[in-house]
C-alpha cells in the first residue's frame, strides 16, 4: 500500500509541541514495519529513513492552514506518490484534495484524521455555553472561540463539515471525539455512517517507565506536572487558580512545561495567551516554569521528578497526548470530569470542585497506596498505544 501523508505542522521549530507531527513520527516507522510505502508532506519529515518527505511551505496562521490550497501542488504530489491512499491531517483541506485526485485522474481513498476538532460540545440543555451555537446529536455545537478572530468561527467549522463530507473515511482519536464529530456533521447535514473509525494516537516508547519505579518526586516536596499548551481556550486560567490552591496548601509544588518557547510573530499576534499565561504562572510562588527545550530526553527527565500529573480544562477534551506521556511514566493524572478524560482516565482521579482537585492532590502526595494503585493503573491504561498496535487500527481504518 502506499500512502500520501499531508501533515499540517504549525511550529515546525519546535516538533516536540506538535501532536500531530509526534503521531507521524512514531507511526510512520510502524507502518513502515507492516510494509506501507509512506510519503509524508509536510514542512518538516517525520518517521524514518524508509518514510520518503515532500517539503511544503509552512502554513503561517491557523487560519491559512484551513483557508489556503494549492490544488496545482497537490495534483503533482499525488501524480508523484500515486498513492492508494491519500491522508488528510487538516480535515479542512480535504475537498481540495478531493479536487485534486479527480484531476489527477487518481482512484486513491481519501481518509481525513480530526487532530484538533475546531469546536466543542455543550449538553442538551446549553449549560455554561457561551457564543455561537448550534443543535446538534448528544448535544449544542460551539464554534471554538481560539478560531474565531473576526467571527470566523463558522466559517471553520463549515469548512471542517465541507472536508468530513469529502472524505471516504474519517478517523478520531476517541470514542468522545466520535461523539463531537457526529453532531457537527448532523448540524451541517453530513452523513458519516460507514465512514467514522476511532485511532487513538501511539504513545512515545521513550516515555515508559515501570510504575514500580515511581517515587515521591524531587528534594524539596512532592511535584504536580502540568505538561500541557498554555492557551487561554484550553482552560488555563482554571490551571492557574488550582495551581494558587495546590501551592497555598503546603504539600505540592507545580511544575508546568514551557513546550512553545519562542513562538513566531504570525502566531503571537492572533493569540498572546501562551505568553501571558506562562508569566503569570511563572511568577508564583512555588511554581516552576520550565522548558524541555525541544529535547525529548529532557522532557522524560522533568516527568520523572514528578509524583502524579495535572490535566488540563479543555472544555470537552477529545484527546491529550501530554496525558498519555505522563501515565506511561506512571503518573496517575487528576482531570476534570469531562469529555476524554472521563472516559480514559480512572473515576477516582477525576473531579469537578477545586477542592475535589486539591484533597487528589494531596492523597496523591501523601498515601502511598493511594499513589501506587493509581500508578499501576495509569501505565496500564497505555498498554494497547503501542505504535505496532495503533499501527494495525490504522491500516484497518483505510483499508
Amino acid at each position: 500500500m502506499r500512502v500520501l501523508y499531508l501533515l499540517n505542522i504549525s511550529n515546525p521549530d519546535r516538533l516536540s509541541a506538535d501532536s500531530g507531527w509526534i503521531f507521524a513520527d512514531l507511526l510512520a516507522p510502524a507502518l513502515a514495519d507492516a510494509g506501507v510505502e509512506m510519503t509524508v508532506a509536510a514542512p518538516a519529515p517525520a518517521g524514518d529513513t524508509r518514510t520518503g518527505f515532500h517539503r511544503t511551505p509552512v502554513p503561517g496562521t491557523k487560519y491559512r492552514a484551513r483557508f489556503s490550497n494549492d490544488v496545482g501542488e497537490l495534483v503533482s504530489m499525488i501524480r508523484a506518490a500515486q498513492p492508494d491512499v491519500v491522508v488528510a491531517n487538516q480535515i479542512e483541506e480535504a475537498p481540495a484534495v478531493r479536487a485534486a485526485l479527480l484531476e489527477a485522474g487518481s482512484p486513491a481513498l481519501l481518509a481525513g484524521y480530526c487532530h484538533y476538532l475546531p469546536f466543542t460540545l455543550t449538553d442538551d440543555t446549553g449549560a455554561g455555553a457561551t457564543g455561537d451555537t448550534a443543535d446538534g446529536d448528544g448535544g449544542r455545537v460551539r464554534v471554538d472561540p481560539a478560531l474565531d478572530d473576526a467571527g470566523l468561527g463558522r466559517s471553520v467549522l463549515l469548512a471542517f463539515a465541507a472536508g468530513l463530507s469529502a472524505c471516504d473515511r474519517v478517523m478520531v482519536h476517541s470514542q468522545v471525539a466520535a461523539t463531537m464529530v457526529e453532531a457537527a456533521a448532523a448540524q451541517a447535514g453530513v452523513d458519516l455512517r460507514g465512514r467514522l473509525r476511532v485511532v487513538p494516537p501511539p504513545r512515545d516508547g521513550r516515555l515508559l517507565r515501570d510504575p514500580a519505579t515511581t517515587g515521591a518526586g524531587e528534594r524539596g516536596g512532592v511535584i504536580g506536572v502540568y505538561n500541557h499548551r498554555l492557551y487561554a481556550h484550553y482552560g488555563t486560567q482554571k490551571f492557574v487558580d488550582l495551581a494558587g490552591e495546590l501551592t497555598a496548601a503546603g504539600v505540592v509544588r507545580v511544575r508546568v512545561m514551557d513546550l512553545f518557547g519562542a513562538r513566531r510573530a504570525e502566531r503571537t499576534g492572533l493569540d498572546n495567551s501562551p505568553e501571558r499565561m506562562r508569566d503569570q504562572l511563572a511568577a508564583m510562588a512555588h511554581v516552576q516554569v520550565v522548558s524541555d527545550r525541544g529535547d525529548r530526553v529532557r522532557y522524560r527527565h522533568l516527568l520523572s521528578g514528578a509524583r502524579f500529573g495535572i490535566a488540563p480544562f479543555r472544555p470537552g477534551c477529545p484527546w491529550s497526548m501530554s496525558v498519555i506521556d505522563c501515565q506511561g511514566m506512571g503518573l496517575p493524572v487528576i482531570a476534570p470530569r469531562t469529555g476524554w478524560f472521563a472516559e480514559h482516565i480512572d473515576p477516582a482521579l477525576c473531579f469537578t470542585t477545586t477542592s475535589e482537585a486539591v484533597a487528589l492532590a494531596e492523597r496523591l502526595a501523601t498515601d502511598t497506596a493511594f499513589h501506587t494503585l493509581h500508578a499501576e493503573r495509569a501505565f496500564a491504561s497505555t498498554a494497547g498505544l503501542t505504535a505496532k498496535t495503533v499501527a494495525a487500527s490504522y491500516l484497518e481504518a483505510i483499508a
